[in-house]
């Protein structure tokens, strides 16, 4: 959960920093289980890592009140929504809770970027 005490972060805010943060989460555990997988999750892999950083890189960007949150919002979500895609095509556990997880991400990052 995201530090309530941030003064300029409102409701929309801290849901998408904790948002971000569980992306980053699931998405380092995704990436490292798909390494045991084999050579066709190699672009599973290449996507959780990428939002694995962008996602903790946004929350970062939003606790700090960056004047650029908004447009790495955008970025953020549209790589969660391809990462989620391609994990909904693997029946792996951690493949399965990306897909889950990450359209939360997407949905709070496209808030963030559009206000």
């Amino acid at each position: 959960m995201a530090v309530e005490q941030i003064e300029h972060a409102d409701d929309h805010m801290q849901e998408c920093i904790d948002n971000c943060l569980e992306a980053a989460q699931v998405c380092e555990w995704c990436a490292d289980a798909c390494l045991d997988e084999g050579e066709e999750m190699a672009r599973c892999v290449r996507l959780c890592r990428d939002v694995a950083d962008i996602a903790s890189l946004h929350a970062r960007f939003m606790a700090r009140n960056s004047s650029y949150h908004a447009e790495l919002g955008e970025l953020c979500a549209d790589l969660c929504e391809e990462c989620a895609e391609e994990c909904e095509g693997h029946d792996h556990d951690h493949c399965q809770a990306c897909a889950e997880i990450l359209p939360n991400c997407v949905e709070s990052c496209r808030e963030m970027a559009s206000s």
